[in-house]
């Protein structure tokens, strides 16, 4: 047997890649729609969007080439079975109903977790209790011996989700969330995911060809981001996936599709990323961040105080995602910012569209400037805001600001 515990299976490959599976791809709250745009590009014809994610039906290929190529998605959750449910025993039922020794060896570990919306029932720790006996109790059954639970690394992730009257229990074939990209050379905790500032980074309507500034970078998200989708680097190319632990995984196919993705890389950036931020140590693993992604040659990266930096062209794209009170800064010290922010902008990037994603709803009033689109979304638990602002020559007060609403 391999040194993962999996014995690898043969006869399902043919089923599985003939079928259409049920799958979720979950995202941070406010990206569905771009979301489901991504997955469309990546040839997933059959979604629909949810609050919080994607649902979608493919053969077991195009997950390998979603969780692979995916910018958006947080997971991709295969949808393993569902059934109605009045009960705790009701649940357990329904788990121990599933094949799953014949997904998984009792030498892996496993972690089970639940998350409901308006369940009924009074407890979610009980109700992960009793799916995780179930699966055991199944693989005592059938294979006599049952796995141990890792609630930390395990090998097989379990999800299961339950409305008020279904539940819906999933195989995650990610392992590590899916903005975990692998290039982190450091551990730094970015305020900002991967998988969101490259959403930030579709609702701007930012393409490659497109200069693009980020004067606040920290340790350098959002540039990183813009330089794989510029450079076609898949997101999942330097990390290993939770499918690989699966009994039907194909290491043929997925080897196939890896190297698919990496033929298609590009060798240099169709234009310019600029990067820069006040904090030398920030710079520092920034730069080491971008060379262990291999693209340090491909941003121009410095440390300056954003209200020194100049257009580094007639054109362009700047986003911003500054200190909102809750990180680095006070909401007295953003008072006095936001309006040199405002005048930096008009003075020195008109014809540029600038974009401020922000926890801070007061920017508009403060920066001096009307958005011409805000767009709701949040940061883990934290309702924000993407703002728009088309510069133009003079103040943009006159304009009339939209309301809140979704793109």
């Amino acid at each position: 047997m391999p040194r993962d515990g999996v014995a690898r299976r043969a006869y399902p490959l043919i089923c599985m890649d003939s079928t259409k599976l049920r799958f979720f791809a979950p995202c941070p709250q406010g990206l569905e729609g771009v979301l489901e745009q991504e997955l469309h590009e990546l040839g997933v014809p059959l979604t629909t969007k949810t609050d919080g994610g994607i649902a979608f039906l493919a053969p077991w290929a195009t997950m390998y080439w979603v969780n692979l190529k995916s910018h958006l998605a947080s997971r991709v959750l295969w949808d393993v079975g569902h059934a109605s449910y009045l009960s705790e025993d009701d649940i357990y039922r329904a788990a121990y109903s599933l094949s799953w020794p014949d997904w998984f060896t009792s030498a892996q570990t496993i972690k089970v977790k639940v998350s409901a919306r308006r369940c009924p029932l009074p407890s979610l720790d009980f109700l992960t209790l009793r799916i995780k006996d179930a699966v055991c109790d199944k693989f005592m059954a059938v294979r006599h011996k049952r796995p141990n639970v890792d609630t930390h690394h395990p090998h097989i992730r379990i999800d299961a989700f339950l409305d008020e009257s279904t539940v819906t229990f999933y195989l995650d074939t990610s392992g590590d969330p899916l903005f975990k990209r692998g290039h982190r050379v450091l551990s730094v905790e970015a305020p900002l995911r991967e998988n969101l500032a490259a959403g930030l980074l579709r609702l701007a309507g930012w393409t490659p060809q497109e200069v693009l500034l980020d004067p606040m970078c920290g340790s350098g998200t959002i540039p990183l981001e813009a330089a794989l989708m510029g450079r076609k680097i898949a997101p999942g190319q330097s990390r290993g996936f939770g499918f690989e632990r699966l009994i039907i995984h194909d290491p043929k196919r997925w080897g196939y599709l890896r190297e698919a993705s990496r033929v298609k890389q590009l060798t240099t950036l169709p234009t310019a990323i600029y990067a820069s931020d006040y904090d030398p140590a920030a710079v520092k693993i920034a730069q080491r961040i971008f060379q262990g992604a291999g693209v340090g040659i491909d941003l121009r990266l410095r440390q300056s105080d954003v209200l020194d930096v100049e257009a580094p062209a007639a054109h362009g794209v700047i986003m911003l995602n500054p200190p909102y009170g809750v990180r680095l800064s006070t909401p007295e010290a953003l008072d006095d910012f936001y309006p040199k922010l405002g005048d930096w902008l008009k003075q020195r990037f008109s014809g540029w569209r600038a974009y401020i994603f922000t926890g801070d709803l007061r920017v508009p009033k403060l920066i001096g400037l009307a958005p011409s689109r805000r767009i709701p979304l949040f940061n883990g638990p934290l309702e924000c805001r993407l703002y728009e602002f088309l510069i133009v020559p003079g103040s943009m007060r006159k304009l009339t600001a939209v309301p809140d609403r979704p793109d």
